[in-house]
């Protein structure tokens, strides 16, 4: 990614931009992604071992973007009433009242998602999909913009639980996050006392956000690049080794996706890169490959370059 967001609207986004890099060394392409899934209003999963900046690269973003934020430490003993809220009992007038949890927020992280209990998982999955939260019986909508940014380390660690199918396809993107390359853990480490202390400045206005975001839904999508997009989706549903495909979310959000990206690149419309560009980080999470798949070295990635090459684009 390129150090400056090609961008009609640079003293928003690109103001952002520069502050959130300012801070985080390297990992351009992720906060590339962070802007996708927020121009889009979905939701990021982050997955790498501990210590390599998911928390900082989340939280930096959130406080750039001038949202409210706020941070759950997922751990086994955690309860969806901690996540959503809950009627608590005021004995002074012996009535109920809804006292509301931090998901009411624009900005929700999740940190250590595959720590949380299944339970405690499926409380996001009306949270992530609906936009609202129900609370003994009466429903509460969310605040616009609202995105979940999770973490979640390697699955197989001690004390995590598998994400179900149903919780992984609620997330709109999926990042890895890998270590530094050899400069930039050494400019992490010379400036350690500088990033530690600093602090971010608020570089936008919600209303300004909505606005973005309102813009990026008009961003033209042709007929021939919505044909790439399905056609893309049922290659990988096709493809030997794939026990279960991408459904029609991930098509939905190759297409959301495409658009933020191409609204990023100061397009008002979306051409087949911009598709393939977000492809990675929307499809692979989402395909479940066979047993034997393992035993002939293929992997979801892999799967997911072969159908790029493979699946042709129309001509106008």
């Amino acid at each position: 990614m390129n150090d400056k967001l090609q961008h009609k609207h640079p003293e928003i986004l690109q103001g952002i931009f520069d502050e959130v890099a300012k801070e985080v060394v390297g990992k351009r392409n992720i906060i590339e992604t962070l802007f996708i899934a927020l121009l889009s209003e979905g939701h990021i999963l982050l997955e790498g071992t501990p210590g390599v900046g998911k928390t900082f690269i989340a939280s930096c973003f959130a406080r750039a973007i001038g949202a409210s934020f706020r941070r759950i430490q997922m751990t086994p003993d955690l309860l969806p009433a901690d996540i959503v809220g809950t009627s608590v009992f005021n004995p002074k007038d012996a009535t109920f009242h809804i006292r509301k949890g931090p998901v009411f927020t624009n900005v929700l992280f999740c940190d250590e998602l595959n720590r949380a209990t299944p339970k405690c998982q499926a409380a996001l999955i009306e949270v992530m999909q609906e936009r609202q939260v129900s609370i003994e019986g009466e429903t509460f909508p969310l605040p616009r913009p609202f995105m979940v940014i999770a973490t979640q380390i390697p699955f197989g660690g001690a004390g995590t639980y598998p994400l179900t199918e149903v919780q992984i396809d609620r997330i709109s993107f999926k990042v890895d996050v890998g270590y530094p390359s050899f400069a930039e853990e050494k400019e992490i480490i010379s400036r350690i006392d500088e990033l530690e202390a600093s602090e971010i400045a608020v570089r936008a206005k919600l209303e300004e956000l909505l606005g973005e975001i309102d813009k990026v839904k008009k961003v033209h999508v042709s007929g021939r690049v919505k044909e790439y997009i399905v056609s893309l989706t049922d290659a990988i549903r096709k493809k030997d080794f794939v026990r279960m495909g991408p459904s029609p979310r991930a098509s939905i959000w190759l297409f959301k996706g495409a658009r933020a990206r191409a609204y990023l690149q100061g397009r008002d419309y979306v051409i087949p890169d911009d598709v393939k560009v977000v492809a990675p980080f929307v499809l692979a999470h989402r395909i479940i490959l066979a047993p034997e798949a393992e035993m002939e070295d293929v992997s979801e990635k892999a799967l997911i370059q072969e159908a790029l090459r493979e699946t042709p684009v129309k001509k106008e």
